[in-house]
């Protein structure tokens, strides 16, 4: 494995944003493992398959499926899905079929081995304590509810989607308590991670304390 920087955090806390840079910034690759679950809900929604529907029927699609992340971009079956996955639907239904165990360990050597041959900057929800806990370094972001909300609003207004605050927060609470209740690799901070809150703080701001940890480990 070659060297990791493993980013962890609740949705809105700004992670891609700022993974992507610090990947630009140390010349690493740069991998987005919520974007991969969102290839696998769009795959299994494409089928008709629902959460509730047994592990054999889901697992049969995912041996006929193949996600990948290349220079940015999320490949389903081949095909470029990266603004296919940004819609509602699929942030509900990721979210979903993401605290399945089978969906979990189907995409677990994907990216795992997205480290072989790359230094690499990866974000997520468990990245740090469950795909790569031997890590170089670790860092958990957070942001309050009503900055992730807002942030949230913000970028789906961006990509043409209608959403009131009100839902985006609903949203956003939502998925926290599924992120942090689930049987299969809750979202929790490592206990060697780096802390930071970027609810009052600007991109640069982040980027700086971020870059001051990886670079001098405090």
């Amino acid at each position: 494995m070659r060297q990791v920087i493993a980013i962890d955090g609740p949705s809105g806390a700004g992670k891609t944003t700022i993974a992507k840079l610090i990947a630009k910034e140390l010349g690493f690759s740069y991998l987005d493992t919520g974007a991969l679950y969102r290839a696998v809900a769009i795959e299994l929604r494409n089928r008709r398959i629902g959460p509730e529907d047994d592990e054999d029927k889901i697992l049969d699609a995912l041996d006929h499926t193949t996600v990948t992340f290349d220079n940015g971009s999320v490949l389903l079956n081949g095909r470029d899905v990266s603004g296919e996955i940004r819609s509602t639907e699929i942030d509900y239904y990721s979210s979903v079929f993401s605290a399945k165990k089978i969906v979990r360990d189907f995409l677990l050597d994907v990216q795992r081995n997205a480290a072989l041959n790359n230094d690499l900057v990866v974000e997520g929800r468990d990245t740090a304590t469950v795909i790569f806990p031997e890590a170089q370094k670790k860092i958990f972001m957070d942001a309050s509810v009503e900055e992730r909300a807002k942030r949230r609003y913000l970028q789906f207004r961006s990509n043409g989607l209608h959403i009131s605050m009100d839902e985006a927060r609903k949203s956003i609470i939502d998925r926290d308590k599924r992120d942090a209740s689930r049987d299969i690799s809750p979202l929790k901070m490592a206990s060697d991670a780096f802390s930071i809150d970027s609810s009052s703080l600007s991109v640069e701001q982040v980027m700086d304390k971020i870059l001051d940890f990886i670079r001098t480990g405090h």
